[in-house]
């Protein structure tokens, strides 16, 4: 495949040739290494607004926006000014702040959870709802869906998404046959399998997990079968067995609507977790559910949990100020632009004559480059038959005209308040040109 540069890629080829030398693979989160979809990753100089400029020079249009966070866009002058402001008066402290108060009565006031734990990451969220549902239930095994990816928890990476999709790893080295034991791997939308997984090990299941709509094999929707939603679904059956059902927000939280999934769907978790927006593109993550159930947490409950950084004052003054900040107005206007810009997609493909599907939960999006007869896209199975290098094809073009897409096909394309109309024409100018591309690819 050959790769067509946005302009110069010279500082940026010598940085990964560096950064190949001192970190395994040249960058420290696999999908950045552009494994997928070839050629040297874009090493970022400073970012704002709706663009991140390189080192090489180039000005590209951010369709990753950190993948997720910069709901407001990069750099958002209301949210830099709290940053220093928190910053000056020190950067952490070990000891409670206002601020973590304010952040998780913020959570609180839009998402269906009554008390908050804040921590440092999506994975280290996942990880300890986990072991709070374990606590809680006093058993062991639990239930996630392929595909659906929960950061890099051990017991949760048997078949997960994202990066280990993208750079098509047959397993989880690593990780003990013992810690993945308990965990049950079914396809997502799957209800019968759910129902027999129940039917088996219903008395030892401590809880089902998933992503509250899924997008880290692309964007996938939580189906409908007889007007029941499958969020919806996996409440009922968890409950009738005595399980807690845990809707993972961390990448939909906060970001497809101003509740996240919760605020499409209004199915009640018994316990979530959130990340990315509620960071305002810091290090910060949160889980939270019924005061009942967090009370079992330590140091009040039995299940231990801690973090030297949890609630750092920088992060929660970037994150309440994110929140606060995104107001309904802004969702709406997030949500024009991307209505306005998946039908541009289409209208590129469609001229070509490649086929895809796009799927979209509120604002986020993806496209599939699927085969002609796939007309959804409803699990993980069916992602993965899509064709990676008209992917490929079709992202190095959209990069050669200044475009920055996810460098993977299995990853959602994210929108920010900042992406005005010069932004969007920008877009809308180098898809033609990206479904030629990605036409021959496919061809």
């Amino acid at each position: 495949m050959t790769v067509r540069p946005a302009a110069s890629t010279v500082r940026s080829e010598a940085a990964f040739e560096r950064a190949q030398a001192v970190t395994p693979g040249g960058v420290n989160s696999p999908v950045r290494a552009f494994r997928s979809v070839g050629g040297t990753p874009r090493f970022i100089a400073r970012a704002s607004g709706a663009y991140i400029y390189d080192i090489d020079g180039n000005e590209l249009v951010d369709l990753v926006c950190s993948w997720g966070p910069m709901l407001l866009g990069h750099a958002h002058p209301d949210v830099i000014g709290a940053v220093a402001d928190a910053a000056r008066r020190g950067t952490s402290y070990g000891a409670p702040t206002l601020a973590e108060v304010d952040l998780a009565a913020e959570i609180i006031d839009r998402m269906p959870v009554e008390q908050v734990r804040l921590v440092n990451s999506g994975t280290e969220a996942t990880m300890s709802v986990l072991r709070l549902a374990r606590g809680v239930t006093g058993r062991n095994k639990i239930i996630k869906f392929a595909g659906c990816y929960h950061g890099h928890v051990d017991a949760l990476l048997a078949a997960a998404g994202s990066g280990v999709a993208t750079l098509s790893i047959p397993g989880t080295p690593g990780v003990t046959e013992g810690t993945t034991l308990d965990t049950v791997v079914l396809g997502y939308n799957d209800r019968n399998a759910v129902r027999e997984a129940f039917a088996s090990f219903g008395t030892e299941i401590a809880a089902v997990i998933t992503e509250a709509a899924p997008g880290n094999m692309g964007v996938i929707l939580p189906a409908t079968e007889d007007g029941i939603g499958f969020n919806a679904f996996l409440a009922a059956i968890a409950h009738e067995y005595g399980a807690l059902f845990i809707s993972d927000e961390v990448m939909t939280g906060f970001r497809v609507s101003r509740s996240g999934q919760f605020g499409l769907d209004g199915v009640q978790p018994d316990l979530m977790t959130f990340g990315k927006v509620m960071g305002g593109g810091f290090p910060a993550a949160a889980f939270g559910g019924r005061a009942e159930l967090m009370q079992n947490l330590a140091p009040v409950g039995s299940v231990y949990q801690a973090g030297t950084l949890s609630g750092n004052p920088i992060a929660t003054a970037a994150g309440l100020t994110t929140l606060r900040l995104a107001t309904p107005q802004v969702y709406q206007q997030i949500d024009r632009t991307s209505a306005t810009l998946r039908a541009e997609v289409a209208a590129a493909l469609d001229a070509a004559g490649v086929p895809y599907v796009i799927q979209n939960a509120g604002n986020l999006f993806s496209v599939f480059f699927v085969t002609e007869n796939v007309t959804a896209v409803p699990d993980y199975a069916t992602a993965t038959q899509q064709s990676t290098g008209a992917y490929a094809a079709f992202f190095h073009s959209m990069l050669g005209s200044g475009i920055y897409l996810p460098p993977s096909v299995y990853e959602a394309w994210f929108l920010s308040a900042a992406h005005d109309h010069r932004a969007l024409n920008r877009i809308v100018e180098a898809l033609p040109a990206a479904a030629s591309a990605a036409a021959s690819a496919s061809g």
